[in-house]
């Protein structure tokens, strides 16, 4: 065999083998993937934080003394001959003044118990009011009887306007049965009386044993009391109740001032040393409270100088010029450092 046919040969054979290998099918080895699980695809939770509730205000210790606070008498003055010229809500309709006249007066004590009853927590216009339409509406006139014979709701509706109406209903026509019972008619004539009555508190009880039976057994202390009491600094019950007011005012204050205290820090919390933006700048005592503080501004003012000069004739001439100048301005602030918490009590809710 030729050089030349072997080696075609040769070249044929491989072209077989290597058409034999293609044709057979390749053996691949692939791995297969691991199908990762899918995800739910359910919605984002929003977590709630529920709201802590605020931890009730426990009610502080309050010492029952305070030391008799320097210039009280000055103070008090300034504010009694203010209150002259003042007139407030409380000199023609407070509560001693809703009892009728021409009635028994064991009807004006009821009369007066029924209005103090009425008062917390409303406006002395609005008692007054109220007072007035059942004067004139109950059958017989305001008296225990007729508030006896009076349906709830019907007084309830009767006395609509004034705060708590609901409530006071119903303490009103308690209180008239425990009256009939225990009292003859007529209104207890001790602190321990009055208060064991539904919805009658400490500041009523003292108020009506003034009023009612010219009995002097202690201050009656309101909101406006309370208030005053602590911005003048003649107590220190910021975080107490009107009681702790009430006690450290008896312990220096004496025992004559006791019952026209009341009416006169009341109006002048209703003219005056409002709740809300105490008149501070017109406030006859504000050198004397520890509340109210004084503030200097320099202001910058422009103002007209006459100027003489001489022109180039040496003739003298006359002109005007601005001239800056500083002024100190003086404001009288409220400083709001014996702002007391008004604390609700669970027992007396509506004495205030």
């Amino acid at each position: 065999m030729s050089l030349r046919r072997s080696s075609r040969l040769f070249k044929s054979t491989s072209t077989v083998t290597a058409i034999d290998h293609v044709n057979e099918a390749p053996l691949v080895i692939t791995e297969k993937k691991q199908k990762q699980p899918k995800r739910s695809r359910s919605p984002s939770k929003t977590i709630v934080t529920k709201k802590s509730k605020p931890s009730p205000i426990k009610k502080a210790k309050i010492q029952d003394q305070f030391d008799e606070p320097a210039h009280w008498k000055t103070v008090y003055e300034r504010i009694r001959e203010y209150r002259k010229t003042a007139p407030a809500p409380v000199d023609t309709m407070g509560c001693e003044r809703l009892a009728e006249e021409q009635v028994p007066e064991k009807v004006q004590r009821f009369q007066t118990l029924v209005s103090l009853m009425l008062s917390s927590q409303t406006k002395d216009t609005v008692t007054s009011a109220a007072v007035k339409t059942l004067q004139t509406s109950l059958s017989g006139g305001l008296t225990l009887n007729s508030i006896l014979q009076v349906d709830e709701k019907v007084l309830d509706n009767y006395i609509k306007s004034v705060g708590f109406h609901n409530r006071k209903a119903k303490y009103i026509k308690d209180a008239a049965i425990i009256l009939r019972d225990k009292y003859d008619g007529d209104i207890p004539d001790t602190i321990e009386g009055l208060t064991s009555l539904p919805g009658v508190g400490p500041k009523m009880g003292y108020l009506a044993l003034q009023c009612a039976w010219k009995i002097n057994a202690g201050i009656g202390v309101d909101v406006h009391v309370h208030r005053i009491g602590n911005r003048l600094g003649w107590c220190d019950t910021v975080n107490g109740q009107p009681e702790d007011t009430r006690k450290q005012l008896q312990s220096w204050l004496p025992k004559e001032y006791w019952r026209p205290i009341n009416p006169l820090l009341v109006g002048f919390g209703q003219v005056m040393c409002l709740p809300r933006g105490p008149k501070c700048g017109e406030c006859p005592v504000s050198d004397l409270c520890p509340s109210a503080v004084t503030k200097v501004k320099k202001m910058k003012n422009m103002k007209e100088e006459e100027k003489v000069v001489m022109d180039q004739g040496n003739n003298i001439q006359v002109k005007m010029e601005q001239v800056e100048e500083e002024q100190d301005i003086k404001t009288i602030a409220f400083a709001g450092g014996h702002e007391p918490k008004l604390i609700k009590t669970e027992k007396n809710p509506l004495d205030w």
